[in-house]
């Protein structure tokens, strides 16, 4: 019998559907898991028809519930040093080009947390709960909970989210910012997949330079963010995307992009 994959790819229309499939170990991160989903993003990186992403977790218990916490038992330090050196699936979710939506349900922790932080836009079901427990542990969060989470939510709600531990609701996670909307269970999926919908209506290109631009506004000065803003402002007026966007306007109809 072979092994079921432990990434699905489904296609809905632009939008490509991401399912971590570990539902046993309510889709812990590991390492073939980790390898499957880089896999899986190079091709959606490079399939011109898919316009958005949306990542979510198998079953209805856990979006992530965290890394595999058994590949820690005897690894030492020069191991994870190993490890933490190659390409992170946290990274290469934050780079990609495309915009890319989390549709979490249920367990949302640790790395699965990290993981969700990484994405552009973060939905939640009504039973869906956050937490960086890595202090269990002995431990602190690797994947840039650290970082992102104060980024998201202020300095104050991340450190205590992050000292204590503690799990906080998909309610209290959308008081705080950490997630866009939080809907019924059984909706979430085709809503995340209606807002990556929406989403690949507009120009690809400016799409692109819109997440560009606004990523870079967490780590760059305002003047050097607003002179990132103008160049990529500029180069969206040599995109075919823009001259059908202008006339698809004055026209009163619909634009038709191709991200050209």
């Amino acid at each position: 019998m072979t092994e079921p994959e432990v990434v699905l790819l489904e296609q809905r229309g632009r939008v490509a559907v991401v399912t971590m499939n570990r539902p046993e170990k309510r889709n812990a991160l590991d390492g073939p898991m980790r390898c499957a989903f880089l896999g899986v993003m190079d091709r959606i990186r490079r399939d011109t028809s898919t316009r958005a992403v949306v990542i979510t977790g198998a079953g209805d218990k856990a979006f992530i519930a965290g890394a595999d916490i058994s590949e820690f038992e005897g690894r030492s330090p020069v191991d994870q040093y190993r490890v933490m050196r190659l390409p992170t699936v946290f990274d290469a979710i934050e780079k990609f080009p495309k915009p890319v939506i989390a549709a979490v349900n249920g367990f949302c922790l640790g790395g699965g947390m990290e993981l969700a932080l990484a994405c552009d836009i973060r939905i939640a079901s009504s039973n869906a709960k956050f937490g960086q427990p890595e202090v269990n542990l002995g431990i602190i969060p690797g994947g840039g909970g650290t970082q992102r989470l104060p980024r998201i939510i202020g300095l104050g709600h991340a450190l205590r989210m992050i000292l204590t531990g503690d799990m906080i609701t998909a309610e209290d996670a959308l008081r705080l910012g950490l997630v866009a909307e939080v809907v019924p269970a059984e909706v979430m999926l085709d809503r995340a997949v209606a807002i990556g919908e929406l989403i690949a209506s507009k120009s690809p290109v400016a799409v692109a330079a819109a997440k560009e631009a606004t990523r870079a506004s967490m780590s760059l000065p305002l003047d050097e963010g607003l002179r990132l803003e103008t160049a990529l402002f500029q180069l969206c007026f040599s995109s075919e995307d823009k001259a059908e966007g202008v006339r698809a306007f004055l026209e009163k109809r619909a634009a038709n992009f191709t991200g050209r």
